[in-house]
C-alpha cells in the first residue's frame, strides 16, 4: 500500500509540473519565438545562454538584484515562477533554435 502511494503522489506530481513550452508563451511576445529578439528593443538576446545564465537571471529579476531597464518588468513576470519553473522553462529557452 505505502509503495503504491508513493508511486501515485509521484504521478501526480508530475502531472502538476509546468512544461517549458506553455511557461515561454508569456515570453515570446517580447523575446520572440526562438528567443531572438531583444525585449521591447532594451535587453539582451537571450538565445544562445546556457541554462544556468537563464536561471540565474530569473532568480536575479525575481529577487530585485539582477536587470537594468526591464528591471521592473520582469520582476513582475517572473513572480509567479517557483525554482523548479525556471529550470524548466531555462532548459526550454536552450532548445530554441
Amino acid at each position: 500500500m505505502k509503495k503504491m502511494f508513493i508511486a501515485v503522489m509521484f504521478a501526480g506530481s508530475a502531472l502538476l509540473a509546468a512544461d517549458g513550452a506553455s511557461l515561454y508563451k508569456s515570453c515570446a511576445a517580447c523575446h520572440g519565438a526562438k528567443a531572438e529578439k531583444k525585449a521591447l528593443n532594451k535587453s539582451q538576446i537571450i538565445a544562445g545562454w546556457s541554462a544556468d545564465n537563464i536561471v540565474a537571471a530569473l532568480q536575479g529579476y525575481k529577487a530585485g538584484t539582477y536587470g537594468g531597464a526591464l528591471k521592473g518588468t520582469m520582476k513582475g513576470q517572473v513572480a509567479r515562477l517557483s525554482d523548479d519553473d525556471m529550470k524548466v522553462l531555462a532548459e526550454y529557452i536552450t532548445t530554441l533554435k
